[in-house]
């Protein structure tokens, strides 16, 4: 372990919800019970003020930092920004990340067990929206005995949910660090999100969605996570790692790998299907489609009229899925509420995955933030 790291950490497990209780959707449905999966970091102060939310990305789960055993070979999604002295320095601050609701890695979702039929839900579950995940994260919060969030903040869908958390529960929330967000998706993020949904249910291994134990739709879901992936790249980024390098030194002058850029689409897929659930990728990606937090009003300045927190919303100048023009869209409502923002648009390369690499910049902008703006 290097001296950054938060160390061993496990994963914890919250259930809520249970029978005769429901936990209702934004839909009008229900759900009972509902587990949720969450990992925290550092100590929670005599005063309970010190702690931090972060929120996940598509692909992302519980555990942000550390390890969950010696044998992982790698950390945690954003283990360069949670840690000692690190952008979350976990000798300051108390840091709780927990898996989405709809997902599949620990928290309740389409491949969890219905306890009415003793099945997988798969399809009958539910769909879930942005406020559904953070209501049942609010649910965990207060588990926590925790009133009021020092900051709430994530990454791409992980800044969806940060700022419906300002909005659902302004009184809870001090601080908001929404990073390479939007605050709602364009017609064009929409259309690769639908591409990636019809590449899973075009899978024969698919079956509706009633794969468990009995096959799955890997080759339609590694192809999904490689339109994904493309999107968060940028032109300049692809061009420097890969170029038009060839695998080999010739054309195979076949419909293999010729290509540096094939090969690691193809090894990017192959890898999300080791980890992720089909069914959790449809119901995540359209809960990303339905968020739009200018509605119900049709005013993204009314909608967050409500919001009491600080903000510092960040934006990557390369990102094209969600371009910094739909960052400035947010600043802009808050400066007319008069609600206290700063801006910052990093220059970079990576495209839309800065927020995970950036890390030396990011550091700087949000250890500056957390200790002057409380």
């Amino acid at each position: 372990m290097d001296k950054g790291s938060v160390g061993i950490v496990e994963t914890q497990y919250l259930t809520i919800a249970e029978p005769p209780e429901q936990f209702t959707l934004e839909s009008g449905r229900t759900l009972s019970p509902v587990t949720l999966a969450y990992e925290t970091y550092g100590k929670l102060n005599h005063d309970k003020s010190n702690a931090i939310l972060i929120l996940h990305a598509l692909s992302g789960d519980a555990h942000v930092a550390g390890r969950n055993s010696p044998e992982d070979r790698k950390p945690g999604w954003w283990d360069v920004m949670v840690g000692p002295g690190k952008a979350f320095d976990t000798r300051k601050y108390f840091v709780i990340c927990s898996n989405m609701i709809g997902g599949c890695k620990g928290s309740t979702g389409p491949c969890a067990v219905n306890p009415a039929t003793g099945k997988e839900y798969g399809l009958s579950f539910p769909v879930v929206t942005i406020k559904d995940m953070v209501n049942a994260q609010r649910r965990l919060i207060d588990h926590l005995g925790i009133d009021q969030l020092l900051c709430v903040t994530g990454g791409s869908m992980g800044g969806m949910q940060a700022l419906q958390w300002t909005v659902s529960y302004p009184d809870h929330v001090r601080l908001a660090i929404p990073i390479a967000t939007t605050s709602r998706l364009s017609a064009q993020a929409i259309a690769f999100d639908e591409v990636g949904r019809q590449a899973v249910m075009a899978d024969p291994e698919w079956m509706r969605g009633e794969y468990y134990d009995k096959t799955f739709p890997s080759r339609g879901l590694a192809v999904a996570r490689m339109i994904g992936h493309i999107t968060y790249l940028s032109d300049e980024s692809m061009h420097e790692k890969f170029g038009r390098d060839l695998v080999k030194p010739e054309y195979g002058y076949d419909f293999l790998t010729d290509f540096q850029v094939e090969s690691y689409l193809r090894y990017q897929g192959d890898r999300f299907v080791e980890r992720f659930d089909a069914n959790a990728y449809l119901y995540i990606t359209k809960a990303m489609d339905y968020f739009d937090l200018r509605q119900p009003s049709g005013s993204l300045r009314k909608e967050l009229s409500v919001a009491k927190a600080k903000f510092l919303v960040i934006s990557y100048s390369s990102d094209w899925l969600f371009p910094s023009y739909q960052s400035k869209e947010i600043v802009t409502a808050l400066r007319r509420n008069n609600i206290d923002v700063s801006y910052a648009e990093i220059q970079t390369a990576y495209g839309h995955d800065a927020f995970l690499l950036e890390s030396d910049a990011q550091t700087q902008l949000i250890k500056s933030f957390l200790e002057y703006a409380v």
